[in-house]
Parts: structure tokens; sequence; C-alpha cells
């Protein structure tokens, strides 16, 4: 049986990074997923779509939209927003991240699709929750990096001016949230026949996955101790050089420390309570991580690295990007592979990093082009061919 949610149907209206990150993963495990674009495709199609050899094939867009199947209407023209009630009618879930204003004034509310599928699941993600100041704000993941605390957090520890992450972090972390609330929606409707309305705005949950650590003191009231985890700790937390190069190394328990002194031929710092008692230790991070970083200088890297796993101290490389394809780890797990797409020839992709005991998460479809698959799926929606022809010839169906 190919993946869990074999069997569940989404119509999916996301575009950019954050909805189809969420809905990668619903269609990693099985689900149907039908990404409805506009005619002029998923804005993700265009990140770096010179580098494809079809128009609007860009890398990003290949990555986040494997497994699904891609139909392109003209929303603007009410033909379209009829034939998307159409697929709704037997769909499990809707999923967007438009403003609601937006996705409301083309009939596709809630309160409009519930009436034609009362089981439906309606979940959408926009920039800030609807009920606050800001819910009628566009957002992207800058604008919400800097309004969570995100661009601040490498500022607190060195000093220099606030920066984005170099990653879409706002974008695929919201999707993950947005993904978990979707089978929890499913798991409730199976339990209940319910349907249900899901939002998961951008803000609230970056700034509820920051706070998870960085709360800290001000976890009572009044505050214990200032925001932020262990801002003295974060200062010397890095990869520590070593004698060609760099490695995560991260003594754990006392046992660690103590024999990490050992192979480091220092018994003596072994004997300092304040190094090897973990009550004493939270209260002199900051001496014992430069004291670590002392030690590891004088030794090359894969020597540390042998020394570790034999000790079984946890302890790794620092890779670049362009090295982890050629990681031993990730070749021996299959995670790269290497196919032929029928428009882009050969491709490099990587796995789901989901593996389920009996419901394996399959590769089963390449990345779309454009609406290669609506005269398909609108079949499976009933629509005659006459109709499907019309609705070409109207531009409401745009196909390649």
């Amino acid at each position: 049986m190919p993946g869990p949610l074999q069997g569940v149907r989404v119509i999916d209206l996301t575009a950019v990074l954050l909805g189809p990150f969420a809905t990668q993963h619903l269609a990693d495990m099985g689900a149907d997923v039908i990404k409805v674009e506009p005619p002029e495709g998923d804005l993700l199609r265009a990140s770096g779509g010179s580098l494809g050899n079809a128009p609007a094939m860009g890398p990003i867009y290949m990555a986040a939209n494997r497994n699904k199947r891609s139909i392109c209407l003209d929303l603007k023209k009410p033909a379209a927003c009829a034939v998307l009630k159409d697929m709704i009618k037997d769909a499990d879930l809707f999923i967007h991240n438009s403003r609601p204003q937006a996705i409301e004034r083309l009939g596709l509310g809630y309160e409009d699709l519930k009436k034609i599928n009362p089981s439906i699941i309606y979940a959408y993600s926009l920039g800030y929750a609807r009920k606050g100041p800001y819910g009628h704000k566009p957002a992207f993941d800058d604008l919400v990096q800097g309004v969570s605390g995100a661009a601040s957090l490498q500022s607190r520890v060195d000093g220099l001016p606030p920066r984005f992450m170099p990653s879409l972090i706002a974008d695929k972390t919201t999707g993950l949230h947005l993904c978990i609330a979707v089978l929890g929606a499913l798991y409730h409707r199976k339990c209940t026949g319910e349907g249900q309305m899901i939002e998961v705005p951008m803000l609230e949950t970056l700034a509820s996955f920051w706070l998870t650590e960085h709360l800290f003191g001000a976890t009572w009231t009044p505050e214990r101790a200032p925001m932020g985890y262990d801002r003295i700790i974060n200062k010397f937390r890095h990869p520590f050089p070593t004698q060609d190069g760099y490695i995560c190394a991260l003594p754990y328990t006392d046992a660690h420390w103590i024999r990490f002194f050992e192979l480091a031929e220092r018994p003596d710092l072994a004997k300092e309570k304040r190094f090897v008692d973990r009550m004493e230790r939270a209260k002199h991070f900051s001496e014992l991580y430069q004291v670590l970083a002392e030690l590891l200088k004088h030794r090359p890297t894969q020597e540390w690295l042998d020394m570790f796993d034999e000790a079984d101290i946890p302890a790794m490389p620092v890779r670049t990007l362009e090295e982890l394809k050629d990681d031993p780890h990730l070749k021996a797990t299959g995670f790269f592979t290497e196919r032929e797409h029928p428009t882009e020839g050969p491709i490099t992709t990587f796995a789901s990093p989901l593996d389920f005991e009996k419901t394996k998460v399959e590769f089963r479809r390449h990345a779309p082009p454009l609406g290669s698959d609506g005269v398909e799926v609108l079949r499976e929606a009933g629509l005659s061919d006459a109709a499907i022809e019309k609705l070409k010839a109207d531009k409401v169906l745009i196909v390649p």
C-alpha cells in the first residue's frame, strides 16, 4: 500500500514555498494532491526557472512538488470557480495560503465550501492570525523572520546587525505545522465524521518555535532571568576548529566529559567538579566550551571523529551543501536518486525523510508541468469531454 494517506484527495491552492512544502509531505504520504494553479503558474516555478529545459520548471518548484498533479484554472472567471467547486464535492481537504479576504471574494471561503461538502477539512495558512491587527497584511518569509525575532537571534550572539537565516525557515516551519494540523483534523474526522476549518499563521508559528527555549527566564512572573536560551553558551556554541578543519562535538553526560578529558590528555580537568558534575557544569558552560575549543585544535578532524566514535561521544563532521551528495550515510540510505524527468532530462531528487513500516512513502510522479493533468482531473470530477473542450476554448482551463 503506497503511503498512509492513500485515498485522501487534496485540492491544493497553495503557492510559493509555505503551502507546497506542506502538501509535499501529504503527497509523499500517498495523498492525491491536485495542485490548482493560475495561468501564470505558481510563483515558485520562476525561482531559478532559467535553469530548466522547459519554462516554469524551476529547481525549488521541482523539489517541493513531486507526487502532485497540476490543473491550471483562471479563477478570475466564474466558470473556473464553478469547476473548482465540482472538484471539491469529492475532496477530503481544501488547502490554500491566500489571505482570507481574497479567497472569500472568489466564493471559496469555508462557509461556501462546507455547503458543497460538509465534511471538508478547510486548512489555510496566512502571515498573521486573522483576529489580530496584522491579520490583513501580506506576508513573506523575510517579513515574518523579522517580526518573529528570527532575524535578531544571531545578533544576540555576535552583536552584528539583524540578518535573515539563509533558508526559507518561516515558510518551511509553518508548512510543517500546517501539515501536522491537517493530520490531526483527518484523525478527528475519522473518529467523528466532522470536517472543520484550520488556521495556521506564520508569525504565531515561528514565535512559538523560538520561544520553546528562548522564553527562558520570562517563563516566570516576575522574570527570573533574561529571555534567550543561555546567551553566554551561544557565544561559544559553533563548530570547533581542528588541526585541519572543523568538527561538531558535544560531550553531554558526566561520563562523556570525563572520557573526553582523558582522550585529550587532560585528566586533570576530569577532576574539576565544575566540568564533570552536571549541576555545576550548567553554571560554567562558557568556560567549558572555551576549554573544548582549545583542546580540539590540536588534532585532525578524522582522528577526533574516530576517537569519539570509539568512546561513544556525540560528534559529527561539518559538511558543505556540495558535500552532502557524497555523504556516506545519505548514499547508503538511498536519500538521493537519479531520475529521468519528462521535460528536464536527468535530475537528482531526494527522498522523503518519513519511513513507515507498512505504508511506505514512494516516488510516484515527477513535479508536473503547468496544467499537465487538467483534463484527467476534470474527467475524474465528472465533466464530459465536450464540457472540458468548452472550458479550454473559453481559456478557463489552460493546458500545455
